[in-house]
């Protein structure tokens, strides 16, 4: 019930998906690689195999982005088109009704009522005016003389050739004009087309569908490209911690959690995948949308660009405000998370101790708690995020309120047309929401440079040492000597001091002593998991360190308190101690072991399969087959490490007599606690402090009266 880790960090926390819940960008807690730069260097480094490649895909990615970058431009210009061929349909609608004798009778009445001498173009400008404001020109008479000296006054204003410009400025024919000057019985019948230009219409509306078709063409390619890149380099990178795992000394494992080290295996790898894959080409779309975005909005309206942009700084200030404050929650809200699940997992993994010493009450006052702090902390963490995105959608609001306004003026004054101002919506929307989706994306690229520090470290981790094979074995005897051998696992602390011992082939030598006295570490330097740092061991009369660890380890066979069972059925699993064994073999080494039993009572027998690390058996089943794995390896050496510590008394005497008969012949090393399996040794090594100080047969060391005896009989008094 434990909650640190072996390597003495706190556990990482976790939330659902890994983390405590969403949140805005930055406002969750993003691990920081200590040396980012670095990161950054060694992970490119990894693309520069694929450099013609990634150059393929960044020139894909920025003709993609200036494609979608154009395309509300020549939407601009189609809603210029519709609307300006709107508004030459209604004027020559209007120009059409005028006739001469309408001329002079519109005159003549100005003249005889109201004393206005009116020109062609005043009456124009008139017809003009009483469209825009739903006036009968008709009954115009009937109104007073202010009020029509005031419409006269007001259709002066109109600005005929500014009209002219807004209607045709993107049509074919730029200078046709619906208005003449001249007088009305001078104008030829024109034989030009008004209204609105289907024509050119439909070739804008193709030209859009052109590009952003082939925006979405080299988009997808530049997608798929990555996709090959990215898979290409993390199946590389996994080689490469594989391989380095295997090469990897046994104190990095004895000193780095298994847990760390999967982690750095799958979750980092996983995360700098993801990252390259989506990021490395968003970081350029995201580049060239912005400089693009910017070209393009100077390019319509300079001001209006600027009132867009002016925008930006307060949702980043506002954005800075809510994240430092949100930030303190969301990692409070982290370690409760953390707290909580190790409170779960304690109370229902030693669910039977809670219930025989009635602790429910305590257990669930303190799961209150925390789920009290969590709501409290995670109401305000959510609250403080989630307000975050509305304040910026509404500053935005305010920014297209303010771009509508000045367009407005702009056109009035006949400085832009209206399809400019939906562009310059489009663009400053578009803009916005690269700069926020740039903050995301620094976030992530900051976790995925901790995720590949991490396991560059581990790739930078120093090997076993490098062997230097002077020798190779001669042909066993089974003859193991310690030679002055010293030992420790920190300078400070030796763990092994002159050990001298000879073991003569076939014997039985058991090792005793309390934890921490050495007996493991024995064992591990024997198989060269560890090297001496003095003396020798010596196998045959030869240094072991002159030859491979692999020849050397093939002369041994183990079995540890620790059982290692791998999915798969029971009998590949005892095959694994040997290839190419037949099944005759299998099943006398399961008989040997005295597992046969419990195998044939289960409905698949020897084809039954085992759960990851053979969860579906019992921990003395487990045993027994790591024996019958050892048994049917049939090596010369045999260690055994607490090898019958998970068995029952009864299924223990039976493996013992097992084990004689698989022993007979062959050196043994039993490291035991329970006494009582190695009164057969035919020598006992008492080990305290990394020495040895008794050693002999189990009835001498009774004789003698030392720490044996103690040791024993503390174990059987009455």
């Amino acid at each position: 019930m434990n909650n640190q880790s072996k390597s003495g960090q706190p556990p990482r926390r976790r939330g659902p998906m890994g983390g405590p819940g969403g949140g805005p960008p930055g406002s969750q807690q993003i691990e920081k690689a200590k040396n980012a730069k670095g990161a950054l260097v060694k992970l490119l480094k990894l693309l520069i195999p694929h450099k013609i490649l990634v150059t393929f895909i960044v020139l894909m990615a920025i003709i993609s982005t200036v494609f979608t970058i154009y395309s509300p431009k020549v939407m601009a210009r189609f809603i210029n088109e519709m609307v300006g061929g709107l508004m030459s349909g209604i004027t020559h609608d209007i120009t059409e009704e005028l006739k001469v004798g309408e001329f002079t009778t519109i005159k003549g009445m100005f003249k005889d009522f109201f004393e206005i001498d009116m020109t062609d173009e005043q009456v124009q400008k008139l017809l003009i005016y009483s469209q825009m404001n739903d006036m009968d020109i008709s009954s115009i008479n009937q109104g007073s003389a202010e009020d029509i000296r005031k419409a006269v006054e007001e259709a002066d204003k109109i600005d005929l050739s500014q009209l002219q410009l807004e209607m045709f400025s993107y049509m074919e024919n730029v200078g046709r004009t619906e208005f003449e000057t001249a007088a009305p019985e001078s104008e030829p019948e024109s034989e030009e087309k008004y209204g609105i230009d289907f024509a050119v219409l439909g070739r804008l509306a193709l030209t859009l569908v052109i590009l952003y078709i082939v925006s979405f063409v080299f988009s997808y390619l530049q997608q798929y490209f990555m996709a090959v890149i990215t898979q290409k380099t993390m199946f590389d990178m996994r080689n490469k911690v594989n391989e380095k795992l295997s090469r990897m000394p046994l104190s990095y494992f004895d000193k780095t959690a298994k847990g760390e080290i999967m982690s750095r295996m799958t979750n980092d790898i996983d995360n700098i995948s993801t990252t390259l894959q989506q990021n490395l080409t968003q970081i350029i779309t995201a580049v060239t949308t912005i400089v693009g975005i910017l070209i393009m909005m100077f390019s319509i309206n300079i001001t209006m660009t600027f009132l867009s942009l002016a925008t930006i700084p307060v949702c980043m200030i506002i954005l800075m405000l809510i994240m430092s404050r949100s930030r303190k929650y969301f990692k409070k809200q982290w370690e409760i998370t953390g707290d909580l699940n190790g409170h779960i997992e304690e109370m229902y993994t030693g669910h039977n101790i809670v219930k025989a010493f009635t602790r429910e009450d305590k257990a669930i006052g303190d799961f209150k708690e925390m789920n009290e702090d969590l709501y409290k902390t995670g109401r305000m963490a959510q609250f403080l995020s989630g307000i975050i995105f509305p304040l910026m959608g509404f500053i935005n609001n305010i920014g297209y309120v303010l771009i509508c306004v000045a367009g407005g003026l702009f056109v009035i004054d006949g400085k832009m047309q209206i399809g400019d101002i939906q562009a310059m919506i489009q663009y400053s929307r578009n803009l916005t929401q690269q700069v926020n989706q740039s903050s995301q994306i620094i976030n992530t690229i900051q976790s995925a440079l901790a995720s590949a520090e991490r396991v560059f470290n581990l790739l930078e981790e120093p090997e076993e040492i490098s062997e230097t094979i002077t020798t190779s074995l001669a042909p066993v005897n089974n003859e193991v000597t310690f030679e002055s051998v010293e030992f420790y696992y920190s300078e400070d602390k030796p763990l092994i001091n002159n050990m001298n011992l000879k073991v003569k082939p076939g014997e039985m030598i058991a090792i005793v002593g309390p934890t921490g006295a050495g007996k493991t570490t024995l064992v591990n330097l024997l198989m060269r998991f560890y090297d001496v740092q003095n003396g020798a061991i010596k196998l045959n009369g030869v240094d072991i360190r002159g030859v491979s660890r692999a020849d050397l380890r093939n002369v041994f066979g183990m079995v540890l308190q620790d059982t290692w069972l791998f999915s798969g059925t029971i009998y590949d699993n005892i095959a694994y101690g040997r290839e190419n064994s037949n099944q005759d073999e299998i099943y006398a080494a399961a008989k040997a072991a005295r597992a046969d039993h419990f195998i044939d009572t289960l409905p698949d027998g020897y084809n039954t399969v085992l759960d990851e690390d053979g969860s579906n058996i019992s921990q003395g089943q487990r045993q027994l087959l790591t024996i019958a794995r050892a048994i049917n390896a049939n090596h010369e050496i045999l260690i055994l490490d607490e090898a019958t510590s998970s068995v029952d008394t009864r299924t223990e005497v039976l493996i013992q007599k097992a084990m004689t008969v698989l022993m007979k012949g062959k050196t043994s090393f039993v490291i035991a606690h329970r006494l009582s399996t190695i009164r057969d040794a035919d020598t006992i090594l008492v080990m305290n402090n990394g020495d040895i100080i008794e050693q002999g047969s189990h009835d001498a060391l009774l004789e003698k009266g030392g720490f044996y005896s103690e040791l024993y009989h503390s174990q059987f008094a009455e």
